[in-house]
């Protein structure tokens, strides 16, 4: 009924495949065909299935493997990002599962992991530890910061009166030093900077990079994608002082009147977070409702699912370590661990 069929990097169906996942309602910007190739440049072999009947693609299912001694070895939909998962009608996602059941069976993984954001109808295990948070924008920045929560909304007011600016960036330099030591300071390691230059060369219409700077120098910085109408806020932390100037709150509030007034987006998607993490919490005083994100799962050689959560008491001691670390330190070391961590 259905054909099955591997994109290969650079493959010229990139095209149709790219022109699905626009038409496609339930597809999202980690869909796309170019994520094959930031995958596969950080070190991951990449599985891009798709379901073709007639010659005309029907389904799309992109697939990468990440294997290391520390973190396991599985098939996931997909590395690096925060949804994933088959893409088509209900028999043609059925198909493209089956034959990932069939490549992660040959493979001898672990496990198979596809990033869903809805309840699916297969016999996959759900797991949700994460949510996600997204909003409508209002039409004016008055309006944007009127529907943020009062008590949010007095530290944006707070931040406004900080002598902060902020600049939209081509140059990921004053966002790498900033996102590092954010990361940092929360005991994750940081993918190198080559990893951002390849997302802005491959998606150089969908990224963009707005920096707070005081006295010029930057203090948050934000790299977020733009698709379909919606901007992803997605990589973005601040220095130290961020916390009292409130310049994250000022970068994500100017980042939401830019995306409206300047992008022309109506929705914004403020990413997922742990369920009842700080980050979960701060996204809920934005006014914003939590939606829980349903991943599934497949055991294929595994007896259970890995822990990985950075709440497992096993990474805490290396969660106080890395914060400890040298910043220099932490950007030439990092890299190596978080291609794992996607």
């Amino acid at each position: 009924m259905y054909q099955l069929n591997t994109l290969s990097l650079r493959d010229e169906q990139a095209v149709a495949w790219d022109n699905f996942v626009t038409a496609s309602d339930e597809a999202t910007f980690f869909h796309l065909s170019g994520w094959q190739q930031i995958i596969a440049d950080a070190g991951h072999r990449c599985y891009y299935l798709y379901a073709t009947q007639n010659n005309q693609i029907v389904g799309v299912l992109p697939l990468a493997r990440v294997k290391s001694m520390l973190f396991g070895d599985a098939l996931v939909s997909t590395p690096f990002c925060v949804y994933g998962g088959a893409v088509g009608e209900p028999a043609v996602k059925r198909f493209l599962e089956q034959e990932a059941v069939k490549l992660a069976t040959s493979l001898q993984v672990k496990h198979i992991e596809l990033r869903y954001k809805t309840v699916q109808d297969n016999d996959f295990t759900t797991r949700s530890q994460h949510a996600y948070f997204a909003c409508e924008l209002a039409e004016t920045a008055e309006q944007i910061l009127a529907n943020v929560k009062k008590k949010q909304r007095a530290v944006i007011r707070h931040a406004l009166n900080e002598p902060l600016q902020y600049t939209l960036d081509t140059n990921p330099n004053d966002f790498y030093q900033t996102y590092s030591e954010s990361v940092r300071n929360l005991g994750t390691p940081v993918f190198s900077k080559a990893f951002f230059q390849k997302i802005m060369q491959v998606f150089p219409a969908q990224t963009e990079i707005l920096t707070v700077r005081k006295d010029q120098q930057p203090v948050s910085s934000v790299l977020s994608f733009y698709y379909k109408g919606e901007v992803l806020p997605y990589y973005g932390g601040g220095i130290s002082e961020a916390k009292s100037l409130k310049s994250n709150d000022y970068m994500y509030y100017q980042l939401m009147c830019h995306a409206r007034l300047d992008k022309n987006c109506q929705r914004y998607d403020f990413g997922r977070s742990k369920l009842e993490s700080g980050a979960y919490q701060y996204k809920k005083h934005w006014g914003m409702e939590a939606t829980e994100l349903h991943y599934q799962y497949k055991l294929i050689t595994a007896q259970q699912l890995p822990n990985l959560s950075p709440n497992n008491p096993k990474y805490q001691l290396f969660i106080r370590l890395w914060q400890k670390l040298p910043l220099s330190v932490s950007q030439w070391i990092g890299p190596a661990l978080s291609r794992y961590l996607g």
